[in-house]
């Protein structure tokens, strides 16, 4: 928790306290369904939670604003970032059902009313969202190919709607492959600690 705090200091304290309980919903929900490596539990706030939470250094959206987040699967990016912005909403996606249901009954833990789950692929989602969020799901074209139906055509953001990403290893051949304009961050630029040196957010304009 230490680590979100120190990004993260001015957090009201409903957010610290749900922030707080993701210590012990994840390990317990982990000991019964595997959604994150059992090797890498420990490394649950720096790993997964401020991993997801790089989003938020990266845009400021208003109240209002509709995020699908594609290929959750127990959670991530989503949940710590509807915790962070409780006035977004959130639709978490993922294809395998168990996955969606950990993720689901850690929502319900929270109370968190601004999100909706689907079990099942991004083509069966009818719902247009401001942005597509995503955390190292697929090969970035193929991202950007599923993520633009679904991409609403009315702005209300200061950044234009499109497909927000975070992705880890070496990326330059991905970004060529993507013909739209984009913006590549090294996470390295928000967040000094070592997991951070090898991983970006990627943002597409869709």
């Amino acid at each position: 928790m230490d680590e979100i705090l120190k990004y993260f200091p001015d957090l009201s304290s409903e957010q610290i306290e749900r922030f707080k309980a993701l210590g012990h919903l994840y390990p317990e929900w982990n000991d019964k369904i595997n959604v994150i490596s059992r090797k890498d539990i420990d490394n649950l706030y720096s790993h997964h939670i401020l991993h997801s939470l790089a989003i938020a250094k990266f845009v400021t959206p208003v109240d209002g604003t509709q995020m699908i987040d594609l290929g959750t699967g127990g959670g991530f990016p989503g949940i710590p970032l509807a915790i962070f912005w409780p006035g977004c909403k959130f639709h978490l996606i993922d294809r395998i059902g168990k996955k969606i249901k950990v993720a689901a009954a850690i929502a319900d833990a929270l109370g968190l009313d601004n999100v909706t789950f689907q079990h099942g692929d991004m083509g069966e989602c009818k719902l247009k969202a401001d942005y597509v969020i995503s955390r190292a799901v697929m090969q970035l074209d193929e991202l950007v190919k599923i993520s633009v139906r679904n991409i609403s055509q009315q702005g209300r953001n200061k950044l234009p709607n499109g497909l927000i990403c975070l992705k880890g290893g070496e990326l330059s051949s991905e970004l060529g492959r993507v013909k739209r304009p984009l913006i590549d961050v090294p996470l390295s630029d928000y967040f000094t600690e070592e997991y951070f040196k090898t991983k970006d957010l990627i943002y597409v304009k869709l």
